[in-house]
């Protein structure tokens, strides 16, 4: 089989690491900070944590320049959050984690770099988008119901002419 993801030049230095073995899934969720914006929390919730990541890594053997192909990784992984999403699934991109702690857990070698964690699952909470306040504030919120607000921008406000 022949993987024919999306690459800048043709280089195609991005490797991935599937976890979805439950051991592989608890060291990589381990390793995730979730829901910076909500310190008091622990999230995802007991009960409601992905049953599966990819982490996309970069080979520096093919190039060493970590920045290169950031708009790549952001292509691999919303294609693969909106292909989850045509199977029912629901997920997460994760930025937040210590590619080297990453590296060691996972017995990943010194040329095979973490750029961005996906988390994939059965969606299990409700999420609601709503307008950004007056006051400009994007920081995401949960009601007393454990329902998750996400501020996002109008149209209006994305639109440049």
């Amino acid at each position: 089989m022949r993987a024919a993801l999306s690459s800048s030049v043709n280089k195609q230095p991005l490797k991935y690491f599937l976890a979805w073995e439950p051991d592989e899934v608890e060291k990589v969720q381990g390793l995730t900070k979730w829901a910076r914006a909500l310190p008091d929390m622990v999230l995802p919730h007991p009960g409601k944590r992905p049953t599966g990541f990819v982490v996309i890594c970069q080979d520096k053997r093919i190039d060493e320049n970590l920045n290169r192909y950031q708009k790549d990784v952001g292509i691999v992984a919303q294609t693969m959050l909106l292909a989850a999403v045509e199977q029912g699934l629901g997920g997460c991109m994760i930025g937040n984690f210590q590619a080297g702690e990453v590296m060691e857990v996972l017995g990943l070698p010194e040329e095979i770099r973490p750029l961005l964690i996906v988390a994939f699952g059965k969606p299990a909470e409700e999420i609601h988008l709503v307008d950004v306040p007056e006051d400009g504030n994007t920081n995401y919120y949960r009601d007393e119901n454990d329902v998750h607000y996400v501020p996002k921008r109008t149209l209006a406000d994305e639109l440049l002419n």
